[in-house]
């Protein structure tokens, strides 16, 4: 099976330095010509079906790359990124006169933030998504989600992790 693993485009919230994670943001103009971009990259492919989060962002992303692949989507509510607690849709601004040790934690991705999800609960939760995904045959399939579920996956799969993934990325997994 072969998997394109696809982030999703920019958002009001990278523009606007914000906490992501479960925040539910939508693509800015810019993230939109980028999954345009995307599609484009995608027409002579033949894809059996869309995975995607439930976040806004990523299903904005799927609706254009749908408009290009024309398949069946399943909208997977355990694709979404890390719950960030308290910080999650605040400005780093904001997030560091509100919650400065929070802000301090969350550098360390082991440590969880205040009223967020550990990593072992979001590894856990990601991996049992791409599982479940993975049980049933296909040839080719999308895989849309954010930079952290697409590391949980490249993470579990043994592949090697890039520092970041960009926005529109596809990376190409052989499963």
């Amino acid at each position: 099976m072969k998997i394109l693993l696809i982030r999703h485009g920019q958002t009001t919230g990278d523009i606007e330095n914000r906490y992501g994670g479960q925040y539910d943001d939508t693509l800015t103009s810019e993230g939109v010509g980028q999954l345009h971009d995307t599609a484009q990259k995608l027409v002579s492919k033949k894809i059996d079906k869309i995975f995607t989060s439930s976040l806004k962002r990523a299903q904005e992303s799927t609706e254009i790359i749908n408009k290009v692949v024309q398949t069946e989507v399943d909208v997977i509510h355990d694709l979404r990124e890390r719950n960030y607690g308290v910080l999650g849709g605040l400005t780093k601004q904001d997030a560091i006169e509100k919650y400065p040790e929070a802000v301090e934690l969350h550098k360390n991705p082991d440590n969880t933030d205040p009223e967020g999800e550990s990593r072992l609960d979001f590894v856990t939760r990601v991996e049992k998504a791409f599982n479940s995904i993975v049980s049933e045959q296909y040839d080719q399939i999308i895989i849309l989600g954010h930079g952290g579920s697409i590391k949980v996956i490249l993470n579990y799969l043994k592949l090697p992790l890039p520092q970041s993934i960009g926005d529109g990325e596809i990376i190409e997994v052989n499963y």
